[in-house]
């Protein structure tokens, strides 16, 4: 035991492993990825349909096409659990195909996969019926895996998406300015001579009556007609140049699905790979900016009889680049600027872009968070300058900012559509999970214990939701963001082959255990020397110091027959993850989270409560004193000694002692706050100071007042026992309202 213990210590503190006593790692994963082995038997978001056309949603899970095409196609009950069943033996074989490198639209991949079934053992009788299924589906797109390609891939395709909508309602109002100021020219044209002359006459009607008019004789007769004033020379002047203008504009192509052709150089590109591109082309077009923005601006008002040479000669003589603003640049489209985190030398940062002005959509693209250190740098630098980029950029007062791992963006997809409307610039940073380091592992498990973690964290900061920044950020993305570390339960066999669960906690070690790069950090401890001083790396990193220099940090891991194994830390990642934890909470701190300042404000508020209940309690005593001290004695019962004087019997006022089988709220320490009013106001009511008591214990459930309690910021409501026997869930809500009672 004591030579085990001491090859653990030495490995623990130094990272040197010892020639016998610890293994190497191998091929271990953590221990809560054990159930994740093949992906393709499982039904999660991946792959996504990136949907074509004008879609409502931009990309769409390809378990959710099936789940709404199998409600849609199958009978309900028994008699369609045949055709459910094949439908999702389809979903599984699409699924092994991408992930084996097949690529296509969701309709071909479909009708491969209903080839590969139909070449199995009866499968022939199944394939019309699956080919014939797919005539129902309603959606149809590029599938995409989670994989390397995929954030640049999905935030592209939002993106389009977005602009595609823009660009058709820009060409819109274009093309309706455009017709109205032709109206104009022509209006003008038919009333001149030229335009009453035979031939102008012929051209203006189309189609048979070509042949039916005698247009000589028509002009004759229109030629007695007076003739109008036409046009001013300079009207006719300032209409040509915005109709030359709107015509030539090379911001907004024919939309996607418009067989309008277009003429002239080609419409202007807005994805780059470098920002010093993006910069250099927004610069370049801001004189065709101008122009565009003049000749609308110029072709309202005369299209509605507004304008006036008086004022508005002079306005758009000095009409220039600095004269664009905000509600200006919201007509362009924006600039896409994907960005590879893996490449060195990007002449213009993510922090440049946001802050120049320019409506940019940058995509930030991280691949390692775990990079070897630095020459001399002995600390894991785990991504540090990608993570902090986007915390960065929440400081800026006007910037849309989305973090996310590659295997929650379907999840956050609704937030990457908002930042793509979003008016302003916007980062959309993401971690793909294809790092160099982690290739026996798919990308999409990588990506899942980097956010799972805490090493990159999800969030989303959305200037649009409010002016605090409570209504702004936001980590709910996250799992179980109230606590360092999430925790999940592990199921496994014990020695004797006896189920065992029991909390395990995902921590920063389990994601640097995913990376072989760093398989010197970690040691695996026979089964022989495991001993009651190997510590769970979780309450190992409760405190910020060991717990007793007899004792070594542990996670648990398996290998590839799920056999559990306890595998050592040494202190170089441990004190990692502890930075990582400390980063993790100065987000928690911006979401509202584990708030310091919070904490201090309770402090101090139930410091001034203790002491003006201590001063109440002393008044009281004080008052019963006095009302002692002023009693008059009393005569004994008749079976005391007579003329003896008693004490005085008094009622003296008391603090009552609360039972705890009945509700009640601590209502002179209330803050208003809400809270328990917003789950049920019948049950819970104000006083006349604002303050909350409980009105109508039965005016509600059981699991309201445990609700109430448990959302209470002062822990002041307190459930009692529950007034309903039969109300569901009983023995949960109890449990819960243990701590309040």
């Amino acid at each position: 035991m004591e030579l085990n213990l001491q090859q653990q210590s030495v490995f623990h503190l130094t990272g040197k492993r010892p020639a016998a006593g610890l293994d190497e790692v191998g091929g271990l994963r953590p221990a809560l990825l054990a159930r994740y082995r093949d992906l393709a038997v499982l039904r999660y978001d991946f792959p996504l349909v990136l949907v074509a056309g004008d879609p409502q949603e931009f990309a769409l899970s390809l378990t959710a096409v099936v789940d709404g095409l199998v409600r849609e196609i199958a009978p309900r009950g028994l008699d369609g659990e045949g055709l459910r069943r094949q439908v999702l033996r389809l979903e599984r074989e699409i699924r092994r195909l991408v992930a084996g490198g097949a690529s296509g639209t969701l309709s071909a991949l479909w009708q491969q996969a209903v080839e590969r079934l139909a070449s199995e053992p009866g499968g022939a009788n199944i394939a019309p019926l699956l080919a014939q299924a797919a005539e129902a589906l309603h959606v149809d797109g590029e599938l995409a895996d989670c994989d390397r390609r995929l954030p640049a891939r999905l935030v592209t395709h939002a993106w389009r998406v977005a602009q595609d909508r823009k660009a058709r309602k820009a060409r819109q109002d274009i093309d309706g300015l455009i017709a109205r100021l032709s109206d104009i020219l022509r209006a003008e044209f038919v009333r001149s001579a030229a335009g009453r002359r035979p031939e102008s006459l012929q051209a203006s009607l189309g189609g048979g009556y070509r042949t039916t008019f005698d247009f000589e004789a028509m002009s004759r007769l229109l030629g007695h007609a007076p003739q109008g004033a036409g046009l001013a020379p300079a009207r006719r002047l300032r209409i040509e140049g915005a109709l030359a203008a709107l015509r030539s504009q090379r911001f907004f192509g024919v939309p996607p699905g418009d067989a309008a052709p277009r003429t002239g150089p080609a419409p202007y590109d807005f994805e780059f790979e470098r920002g010093a591109d993006a910069v250099a082309a927004f610069r370049s077009r801001l004189p065709a900016m101008v122009e565009l923005v003049k000749a609308m601006s110029l072709a309202a008002l005369e299209v509605d009889g507004r304008y006036a040479d008086a004022t508005h000669d002079a306005f758009f003589a000095a009409f220039d680049e600095q004269a664009l603003g905000p509600l200006d640049l919201e007509l362009f489209p924006d600039y896409l600027v994907r960005l590879d985190g893996s490449r060195d030398g990007e002449d213009a940062t993510p922090m440049e872009l946001l802050s120049s002005g320019i409506p940019v959509k940058v995509l930030l693209e991280v691949h390692d968070l775990l990079a070897e250190p630095h020459a001399g740098d002995g600390q894991f630098t785990f991504g540090l300058r990608s993570t902090q980029l986007a915390s960065a950029a929440v400081g800026l007062p006007d910037c849309f900012v989305l973090q996310s791992t590659s295997s929650n963006l379907y999840q956050v997809r609704r937030s990457l559509a908002r930042g793509m409307a979003y008016p302003g610039p916007a980062l959309f940073s993401v971690f793909s999970g294809a790092a160099p380091g982690n290739a026996r592992l798919p990308p999409y498990l990588v990506a899942a214990a980097a956010m799972q973690s805490r090493a990159f964290p999800a969030f989303t900061c959305d200037p649009s939701a409010g002016p605090g920044l409570a209504d702004r950020f936001s980590l709910e993305d996250n799992p179980q963001p109230e606590v360092d570390w999430p925790v999940a339960e592990l199921e496994f066999a014990d020695g004797e082959l006896q189920r065992v669960t029991e909390a395990a906690t995902f921590t920063f070690l389990d994601f640097v255990a995913c990376d072989g790069r760093h398989a010197r950090h970690f040691a695996r401890a026979p089964h022989a020397s495991w001993n009651g001083h190997m510590v769970p790396v979780a309450d190992w990193l409760v405190g910020d110091a060991p717990a007793g220099r007899d004792q070594v940090p542990y996670l648990l891991a398996v290998d590839d027959e799920d056999v559990l194994h306890r595998v050592i830390a040494d202190d170089q990642v441990i004190q990692a993850a502890r930075r990582c934890r400390e980063s993790w909470r100065r987000l928690q701190e911006l979401g509202g989270v584990r708030s310091s300042h919070a904490a201090r404000l309770l402090e101090r508020e139930k410091a001034s409560w203790e002491a003006q209940k201590a001063r109440e309690i002393e008044a009281i005593r004080s008052a019963a004193g006095a009302v002692v001290a002023s009693a008059p004695a009393t005569v004994a019962p008749s079976d005391a000694s007579p003329g003896i004087p008693q004490p005085a019997v008094v009622a003296v006022p008391a603090v009552a002692e609360r039972s705890k089988d009945v509700a009640y709220i601590e209502t002179i320490r209330c803050s208003t706050c809400n809270e328990c009013t917003q789950i049920n106001d019948r049950m819970f009511a104000y006083n006349d100071d604002k303050q909350a008591y409980i009105k109508d214990p039965g005016a509600g459930s059981y699991r309201q007042l445990v609700e109430a309690a448990e959302s209470c910021q002062l822990s002041i409501i307190h459930p009692g026992k529950p007034r309903d026997p039969n109300e569901p869930g009983l023995a949960e809500l109890i449990e819960r309202a243990q701590p309040f009672l």
